[in-house]
């Protein structure tokens, strides 16, 4: 019996483990091969292996890891599993950075996770900023089909010298393109690789009306298959020479996630109708005059507020227990941001 259950257990787990690796044609790294750790003394934790991380956060200290490199453009993914039961304030995230390069005129990429209250879902919100853009932010925000605390998922991001793609698993869920309208908002200079669990009790669950509450911690964010395409550039060099990324960023053009095949733009729209519950596009209260690279998309902005919330939030089961909190349905409800 023991046998049969160790056997079922190992054909699960491949199972898993060939789905996971066949989403996109990419090889994994161990940790020690492109990560190092940033800050959280005795809060990031290694497997043995070295393939997969724990980010704590309890209430002493939250932690991160940082990527050895700089890159001018790339593939930067990881399957993440994000805590469980409560989590309200918790914010977990998975970005890239040269803020600290670069204070006054950083780029940023940014896939963030918001924990919620018992009973209600994450929310991930996907920022981009460019040349120091930071008063005009380029928020989305989704919630999933699945429940990201039960298993890993991989969470994705694309960045080369055209465009922007955001994927969870093998769905992309937004899309930016390059035009003269960002003017020099587009990210353009090299980048970290960035994972963090850290306190944002103050704005991350309904404006900061739910804060932590440490009792239910530690709150444990595992990061697994973590993956850095690119072209590596030199930390003291900061920036690259002319030709220096002409190959790698050839053939990150070339691979099969920078690629819009008319199937992936259906899965993504199919997305953001479901799930996509806030845009800055469609928010006229915070940008009475739109952004000028916005794409507005007639069907989808009769689905929001002016304050960019959807009007017509997912359907859910509540407890006659449960109070009332705040929903995106709500015009007076304002994004997170």
């Amino acid at each position: 019996m023991a046998i049969s259950r160790f056997l079922t257990a190992l054909i699960f787990f491949f199972r898993v483990a060939t789905a996971t690796a066949s989403v996109f044609n990419v090889t994994t790294l161990a940790f020690h091969e492109g990560y190092s750790h940033l800050f959280g003394e005795g809060n990031l934790v290694r497997s043995p292996d070295g393939r997969t991380v724990r980010l704590l956060l309890n209430r002493y200290s939250g932690a991160g890891f940082i990527s050895s490199d700089l890159y001018h453009h790339g593939f930067f993914s990881a399957s993440i599993k994000l805590p469980s039961d409560y989590t309200a304030g918790v914010v977990v995230a998975f970005y890239t950075s040269n803020g600290d390069i670069f204070p006054k005129t950083h780029d940023e990429l940014d896939f963030e996770f918001l924990g919620n209250i018992r009973g209600e879902k994450w929310r991930i919100q996907t920022n981009v900023y460019g040349n120091g853009s930071i008063g005009r932010g380029r928020e989305e925000r989704y919630i999933l089909s699945f429940d990201p605390t039960k298993e890993a998922h991989r969470y994705s991001i694309l960045w080369t010298a055209t465009h922007i793609i955001f994927y969870v698993d093998h769905t992309p869920i937004r899309e930016v393109v390059r035009s003269d309208a960002m003017g020099g908002e587009y990210p353009s200079k090299p980048m970290s690789v960035y994972a963090t669990i850290w306190d944002g009790s103050t704005w991350a669950t309904a404006g900061g009306a739910y804060k932590i509450k440490y009792k239910y911690g530690p709150f444990v964010a595992e990061f697994s298959d973590l993956v850095l395409r690119g072209c590596r550039v030199d930390p003291i060099q900061q920036r690259p020479s002319t030709d220096h990324c002409t190959e790698a960023d050839a053939e990150l053009m070339a691979a099969d996630f920078a690629i819009m095949t008319p199937r992936k733009r259906a899965a993504m729209r199919r997305f953001r109708e479901r799930y996509m519950i806030y845009s800055v596009c469609y928010d006229t209260l915070r940008y009475p005059n739109t952004l000028p690279d916005c794409t507005i998309v007639p069907s989808e902005k009769e689905r929001f507020w002016e304050s960019g919330s959807t009007k017509f939030p997912p359907r859910r089961h509540r407890s006659r227990r449960q109070g009332r909190s705040p929903t995106a349905s709500d015009p007076t409800n304002q994004p997170d941001v």
